[in-house]
Parts: structure tokens; sequence; C-alpha cells
């Protein structure tokens, strides 16, 4: 990945190449927060920060809503884990540019969680994620996470980008099923097919007209905040008109004026038991993404994170979220290559996200109550669009091992779920690589 133009100037863009690229104390456990302020901050990168901040604040306000829509939850525990957890994320963390917050890789386990547990065992889940992660990063194991094969990490972002792009379907045609949605994927296309006779027009033509927007936005404007502007103009449309479609308030209520007060979730022995493997799971997926963000960010800015302490931030983050009744965190590739494209300087612009985001629902949270669902849904088309890297998809498949690793990894994601095709997909990597002597399946 490569900076746009114009991102940085080019005394901003001097100071870095001028600067250690932080190699030499990738190593250590130490807040990257801490080695800016120990450099010298100045009012120059302080309103660099200002201004990335704002800018991510703007494209994570909608996008924190719709990812926890459409996990099943309220829209404002979207907006805690955006403010809690990506506050912590960037104060503690071992990366200057990392953006933490939820992200559409976990809409699927999330969901999935909630509808086997409920909110509380998907709150423990969380916590018990953030635990795991913390140990991991203090037993500096994060290089291990780093290991997971390129193409089983290709393919688990694919088929979670289907199984999203699936789950919107309802909400972008609002339709209307019969009872409740199935979970898997085959059974839900079955069911949403045999309910189209319930398409809602002005639902789909909102949806369809967020999702056209911010592609057309993307490709032309990439600066312009396109999610938020065609989130908003959907709702003033369908405000103006009275459309007959579900909005944030008719189907979760109007969202608070600030963060509740922390409490620990609901913890018995049983569920505690029953939900281990779901926290493990949450824990590998979160560790990979963060630190796969964090390398983006080292590529965009020829710098080097800290992986564990990179990892023990988002454990803390994620233990937090939890405990202010937010889902689950981690290091967000979008937004993090937002940040640095802004121009910011240090990891106080994340924590400046976080501030604008709590600001937005101390003053202005009303607002969010005439958004309609079928926008939120056009935002996860196209965030289910991005996600999957289809370039590298087809790369990979042009190796037979690679490729067999890479299928049965999106397979087993798609059709059964992400753990069984994280496992299954590394264990065939592995026997691939003992088979070729040790070699990997495939240099990314």
């Amino acid at each position: 990945m490569s900076l746009a133009a114009g991102s940085f100037s080019p005394s901003g863009f001097d100071s870095f190449i001028a600067m250690p690229n932080g190699a030499a104390t990738a190593h250590l456990y130490r807040p990257k927060l801490l080695t800016v302020l120990a450099e010298g901050y100045r009012l120059s990168a302080l309103r660099r920060d200002l201004v990335a901040g704002l800018t991510v604040a703007i494209v994570a306000l909608p996008l924190s809503m719709a990812i926890a829509v459409a996990s099943g939850v309220a829209p404002d525990r979207g907006l805690y884990a955006a403010i809690v957890g990506g506050f912590l994320v960037s104060a503690l963390g071992g990366s200057r540019f990392q953006i933490g917050g939820p992200a559409g890789a976990f809409i699927v386990l999330v969901a999935t969680t909630v509808a086997r547990f409920g909110v509380d065992g998907m709150l423990l889940a969380v916590l018990l994620s953030g635990l795991m992660l913390t140990a991991v990063g203090a037993l500096r194991l994060g290089t291990l996470i780093n290991r997971v094969p390129h193409a089983v990490t290709i393919g688990f972002t694919a088929g979670i980008a289907c199984t999203i792009l699936a789950s919107q379907l309802r909400e972008l045609g609002g339709l209307r099923l019969a009872g409740e949605e199935p979970g898997p994927v085959i059974p839900k296309l079955a069911a949403l097919a045999q309910s189209l006779p319930t398409l809602n027009p002005a639902a789909l033509a909102l949806g369809t007209g967020v999702a056209a927007a911010v592609f057309a936005l993307q490709r032309w404007k990439p600066a312009f905040p396109g999610m938020l502007v065609a989130v908003a103009a959907a709702s003033i449309l369908a405000w103006a008109f009275q459309f007959d479609v579900a909005t944030i308030a008719s189907s979760f209520g109007s969202l608070p004026h600030g963060l509740p007060m922390p409490a620990l979730p609901q913890i018995t022995r049983p569920l505690l038991s029953d939900i281990l493997p779901t926290a493990l799971t949450f824990a590998l997926l979160g560790g990979v993404e963060s630190l796969l963000s964090a390398k983006v960010a080292d590529g965009m800015t020829a710098r080097v994170h800290r992986p564990n302490m990179e990892l023990v931030a988002q454990g803390v983050a994620n233990v937090a979220s939890a405990l202010f009744g937010g889902i689950s965190v981690t290091g967000t590739i979008a937004r993090t290559a937002t940040n640095v494209r802004a121009g910011a300087a240090s990891p106080v612009s994340g924590m400046l996200h976080a501030a604008f985001l709590l600001l937005f629902m101390l003053v202005a949270s009303p607002l969010a109550g005439f958004v309609p669902l079928a926008a939120l849904a056009g935002v996860l088309v196209v965030v289910s669009w991005n996600m999957a890297e289809k370039a590298e998809f087809v790369r990979l498949l042009r190796v037979r091992h690679t490729a067999a690793v890479l299928l049965v990894t999106f397979g087993l994601t798609l059709l059964r779920d992400l753990t069984a095709g994280i496992v299954v997909g590394c264990a065939l990597a592995v026997a691939f690589a003992l088979m070729r002597g040790g070699e990997p399946v495939e240099r990314s």
C-alpha cells in the first residue's frame, strides 16, 4: 500500500526519514505515546493530529454504528468500543498510527456469539479475549501470531467479507422474513429469496444509493468523508419524504448522551466454560487483525511497530470496552490508513478521534436516530467489498498448494465458522510446508 498524493507535506515526510524508524526499540514494552512525548511534542504536531483525529472520527462514526447493528447489538455499543477501545489502543499501543475500534471482520463472530449466549455472553467473551491478548503480548508471543500463513489470512478475510455481504441483504432490501433469519449462509440466502415479495423499494434505493455514492467518492474524491455524507443524505431524504423504512430510532430507540458507568458482565461458571473457545477465537482474530493493521501503517510510514506492546494495548482496550458495554476492538486497517493519509504525527491523533466521537454522543446523538438501517447496510456493502483482497486472492490461486490452503480456509469460514477455517487452513499449510522440506507454502 502506498501513500496517496498530497498526504504529507514535504517537511512532514522528511521528519519520518530523518528520525530512527523504531526497529531498534521494537522489542520494548513502552507505549509509542511515551516515546513521542520524550522526543518532544510540538504545537505543529498537535495541529496535524487534530486534523487527522477529526478526519478519522468522521469515517468511524457511521462505520462504528453500522458494524454494531450488523453484529446484532444496538449502535451505541459500537460507539463505546470506538471511544473507549480506540483511546486506549492509541494511548498504550506499540504503533504511532494505529486506530482501534470495532471492525467488520468481527461482525459474524459477534453476531453468532450474541445469538448463542446473549449480550452478556458476548461482553464476557470480549473481556476474556482482552485478558488473553494481554497475556500473549506479555509473554512475547506476538511473533507467533505474525506467522499465520498469508493464504489463511486472505482466505478467512474473503470468507468473512462474503458472510457480511449476505448478512446485509435483508436490511438493504427492507425484507421481512417469516421467522428468524438463519445464521449459516446457504439457509440465509434461501430464506431471503423466499421473502423477496416483501422487498421495500425505498429501502433498496437508499441502501444501494449509499453504496454507489461511497464507491464513487472513494474513486474520485478519496479524501472526502464519503460514508458520513452518503449516510447523512440518505437520512435527510428518508425524513423529508417520510419513507416507510426502519431507522436507528425505530429499531433501537435513542442513543445515550455519553458513556455508561463501567460494570462487569454477568459471569457464571457454566457460561465461563462454554464461552472460552469463543473468547479464544476473538483473541486470535483480534491479534491477527491488529498486527496486520500495524504492518500496513509501517509500510506507509517507513516505521516499525512494537508488536508485543501492541497486543498488550489491544488486550487492555478489549477489557475496557467490555466493561463499558462495547463490542470487540482491534486495529482497523482502513481507519489506520486514513489516519496516516490525513497527516497524523503521533498516537495523539487516535486519542483525539475517540474524543471527537464522545463529543458527538454528548451533543448530537439524537441525530443518529434518523439514520435508515438500509443506509448502514449500504456502508457495510462497501466494507465487505473493500475487505476482500480480490487481486491477492486470484494471485494465490496460481500456486497449487497455496490455492488449496486458500480455498479450504475460505470455504470453511463461509460455510461453517471462522475457527474451523483458521485451524484447518493452518494445519493444511503446515502439512504442505513439511512435505516441501519446511519451505513456506507461499511468500507474502
